[in-house]
C-alpha cells in the first residue's frame, strides 16, 4: 500500500469521509474570511477526523491550520476545517490536497458546495477557478452576488433552529420536532424554477395539507406543489424540494 505519512496508509479512511465538502461556508479562525479560504470536510466520527487533521497539517506546507469541530454534529459526524491563504494558487492547492485525500479515502469524485450554496459541483479545475475567489476583492463581490444562493439566507426568516445540507438533501431542524429532510431539485429565479418543473399544480386536499404542514414547520413562505415537487418562494428566487 502507498504510505502517505506516519501512521496512515492509502485507504485507511475509506468510507469515513463524505465526498462533498464545503468552501467558504465557515468563518476563518486565522484571519479575515476575505483573505483565507476555509474548506470543511464531513467525517463520520472523532478518531478519523483527528487522523485527517494530522494528515493535512503534516503533509501540506500551504495549509495554515487544520482543526476538528469542538463537538459532534446533530447526526454524530464531525467537521474538519482546513484553512489556506486566498491567492492565485488556490485552485492548484485545493486539487493537490484532494489528490492526497483521494488516496487516503479512495474517493475519486469529490464535489464541493460554495458558500452554503444549494448546488454541489465537481471539484475540478474549471469549477474551482470559476467559483472560488482568489483575491479579497473578488471574495467580497462573490459573497454579495451569491446572497440568495445560500440556504441560510433563503430560509433566514424561518422558524428553524438549524438548516444544513447533506449531499443533495436539505435538512430542517425545528426545536422539539423531528428533523425534516427534503431533496433539492432545483434553485434559481422563480421563472427558471417554474419553467424547469413538469407537471400539474396540485390543489386537492392532501396536497394543501402538506403545504400547510411545511408552512408551519419551515415558515411563512409561498409554497406551490407541482406534481411531487414543492416550490418555496423568497422574493424573486425559488427552490424546488421533493419529499424524501
Amino acid at each position: 500500500m502507498q504510505q502517505l505519512n506516519e501512521g496512515l496508509s492509502a485507504g485507511d479512511l475509506r468510507m469515513l469521509v463524505d465526498n462533498i465538502f464545503e468552501i467558504d461556508s465557515y468563518a476563518s479562525k486565522m484571519g479575515e474570511d476575505k483573505e483565507i479560504v476555509v474548506l470543511a470536510f464531513t467525517v463520520k466520527s472523532k478518531e478519523p477526523a483527528d487522523d485527517l487533521v494530522d494528515f493535512v497539517e503534516n503533509g501540506y506546507e500551504f495549509v495554515l491550520d487544520a482543526d476538528t469541530s469542538p463537538g459532534e454534529l446533530s447526526d454524530g459526524k464531525y467537521k474538519v476545517f482546513v484553512e489556506i491563504e486566498r491567492n492565485r494558487h488556490i485552485t492548484k492547492q485545493i486539487l493537490e490536497l484532494l489528490n492526497g485525500l483521494g488516496h487516503l479515502t479512495e474517493i475519486d469524485d469529490f464535489k464541493f458546495r460554495y458558500h452554503k450554496s444549494f448546488h454541489s459541483l465537481d471539484a475540478d479545475a474549471d469549477n474551482l477557478d470559476e467559483m472560488v475567489p482568489q483575491t479579497k476583492e473578488d471574495y467580497e463581490v462573490t459573497v454579495q452576488e451569491g446572497v440568495m444562493n445560500n440556504f441560510s439566507n433563503f430560509f433566514g426568516r424561518s422558524y428553524l433552529e438549524n438548516i444544513s445540507v447533506d449531499h443533495e438533501d436539505i435538512v430542517f431542524q425545528k426545536k422539539y420536532a423531528t428533523p425534516l429532510r427534503m431533496r433539492i431539485s432545483d434553485f434559481g429565479t422563480k421563472a427558471e424554477v417554474y419553467d424547469n418543473i413538469v407537471g400539474p399544480i396540485m390543489l386537492e386536499g392532501s396536497s394543501m395539507s402538506e403545504i400547510m404542514y411545511f408552512t408551519k414547520y419551515v415558515g411563512n413562505y409561498n409554497i406551490t406543489k407541482i406534481g411531487n415537487v414543492f416550490v418555496f418562494e423568497n422574493g424573486k428566487y425559488a427552490v424546488a424540494l421533493e419529499k424524501v
